[in-house]
């Protein structure tokens, strides 16, 4: 939190002022913008990053950066956690998280559905280091239990998950990870700060793609892993600054302004979001809608329970989705048929489930694949609802559906 504001604050103050205080030498209210990759340093300033301490001078910006660091303690102010961690993507904090945490002989429980790029590092990549990965379903906990290896070090989770929207029960697969000597990471994209604060479920590294809502308008990258001190020190120091997956200071600065508006768009996307599915809900053509916020979601007990804001992220299926995304392609006027999510602009795109289950999600029991077949069925729209006047985004969906 900034300094000079000394009592408790809500989500909304905390994402105008926190990392952030007015500049003591120009008095400036925004946030300044410090691009230099370089600072002038004392003679005993030590060259390699062996040396380097939490709190000391900027030295050079792939080790830290004046707007970088306001960006971070911003983002920590928001999940309440102890520091923040920032990175040039969303995956550039996911591959970090995971080399960092996992060594040869390790292994790691991640959810058999999750972010397609994760998903596939860990069928591959991850695997050809000597690292075991099981994945399993997150929400069924007693495939998680059972998953759980006298090796395990890492237990990794989405929720809600990308693309199908189911959720994990956090606190849950948090004690059985800490039981097990396991550590669990969450990346919380989806849900965001407002609607969960995954660390204070048990949680030990919780990852966002700053690219999404954080950021909110589509024009910056941006990634972050958020926890404690203890962790992410070690983190930053022995993986981050090596991997060089540095956030670019104008990226940082874009974030930053993006989020002081973040809880307003947040309560702005839930709202529309939850009007354009009950409109969905009820179109003859639609066969199914999978949104948290509503009530025939299966877990739509446990996201009330774990979620305050259901976000602005649905699916949903058609008949013959792949004509259906031709004509959408064709004929949507205000959503754009683009990937991405979480931006002011609505966005909508198709997934097709025999590509995913080519290129991405590998499942290894035939309770899994069921479980994949009963929300995706034969493709689904991924829809991210933005800030445009939902009836305008209605009228847009009832025109192309026909």
């Amino acid at each position: 939190m900034s300094e000079h504001i000394q009592f408790p604050v809500g989500d909304q103050t905390l994402a105008i002022h926190a990392g952030e205080a007015p500049d003591p030498v120009t008095h400036a209210s925004s946030p300044n913008l410090v691009m230099s990759t370089t600072y002038i340093v004392d003679t005993d300033t030590k060259f390699s990053v062996e040396g380097l301490q939490e709190n000391d001078p900027w030295i050079y910006t792939r080790w830290g950066n004046p707007t970088v660091h306001q960006l971070e303690e911003k983002l920590a102010a928001l999940e309440e956690a102890e520091t923040a961690v920032a990175f040039a993507s969303g995956m550039g904090a996911i591959t970090t998280l995971l080399f960092h945490l996992l060594r040869p002989g390790d292994h790691a429980v991640v959810s058999d559905v999750a972010y397609a790029a994760l998903s596939e590092i860990t069928n591959d990549m991850i695997p050809e280091y000597g690292i075991e990965i099981t994945k399993v379903n997150t929400s069924d906990i007693a495939s998680v239990k059972n998953a759980i290896r006298s090796n395990t070090k890492l237990v990794y989770i989405e929720t809600p998950c990308n693309p199908l929207l189911r959720l994990t029960d956090i606190k849950a697969v948090a004690d059985l990870a800490h039981a097990a000597g396991a550590q669990l990471a969450v990346d919380s994209t989806f849900a965001t700060p407002l609607a969960t604060k995954p660390l204070q479920l048990g949680v030990d590294f919780v990852i966002h793609s700053l690219t999404k809502y954080i950021g909110g308008h589509g024009d910056a990258l941006g990634g972050a892993i958020l926890g404690s001190k203890a962790d992410l020190i070690p983190l930053r120091k022995k993986t981050a600054i090596r991997f060089g997956g540095t956030l670019s200071p104008f990226n940082a600065w874009l974030i930053l302004r993006g989020a002081a508006t973040f809880p307003l768009r947040m309560r702005a996307h839930q709202e529309n979001a939850l009007k354009v599915a009950q409109y969905l809900e009820s179109h003859p053509k639609v066969e199914r809608v999978i949104y948290p916020g509503l009530p025939s979601h299966p877990q739509y007990e446990l996201a009330k329970r774990q979620m305050k804001n259901f976000s602005g992220m649905l699916t949903f299926r058609v008949k013959d989705g792949a004509a259906q995304a031709k004509i959408f392609a064709e004929k949507l006027q205000v959503i754009h048929y683009a990937v991405s999510l979480g931006h002011h602009r609505s966005l909508i795109f198709y997934l097709n489930a025999n590509d995913l289950l080519q290129t991405s999600f590998k499942f290894n029991t035939p309770e899994q694949l069921a479980s994949w077949k009963e929300f995706a069925g034969d493709g689904l729209f991924r829809v991210s609802i933005g800030l445009e006047d939902a009836d305008d985004l209605i009228k847009d969906l009832e025109q192309a559906l026909g």
